[in-house]
């Protein structure tokens, strides 16, 4: 099934309206990532418009883990998702997104970035 970004073809009332310019590949989609965990990491590499390439994480078992109180990063290993704001179904799934809580080796923590579109988790931890 292709995805298009575009305006609908019908009208409120049911009627078409006409078709003054064809597709064209800027308004081409994809099927989101949606990011699980993973043994070992699955990182697709796309080609985007400008020659610039996007790293869409398909899984994951690292996070770049940041500490507020010492101020340091470390890494450490993804256990599991515990919510997902982005929609509830995804904390069943264990899809991350960004703002999602997930569970590590060093405890709680807050995806901040878009693993689907960045190709790596940076988190925050909470305590």
């Amino acid at each position: 099934m292709v995805i298009w970004h575009r305006a609908r073809k019908k009208k409120s009332t049911g009627g078409l309206y006409r078709q003054f310019a064809d597709k064209k590949k800027r308004e081409l989609g994809r099927t989101p990532a949606h990011t699980k965990i993973s043994v070992e990491n699955k990182i697709r590499t796309i080609r985007m418009r400008g020659a610039n390439f996007k790293q869409k994480a398909l899984g994951l078992k690292i996070v770049n883990l940041f500490d507020s109180i010492t101020k340091k990063f470390s890494k450490a290993d993804i256990k599991k998702v515990i919510d997902n704001k982005s929609s509830r179904h995804f904390a069943r799934m264990g899809v991350m997104t960004k703002g999602a809580v997930i569970e590590t080796t060093a405890g709680k923590a807050k995806i901040t970035n878009r693993p689907g579109q960045e190709g790596y988790i940076n988190a925050v931890l909470i305590k």
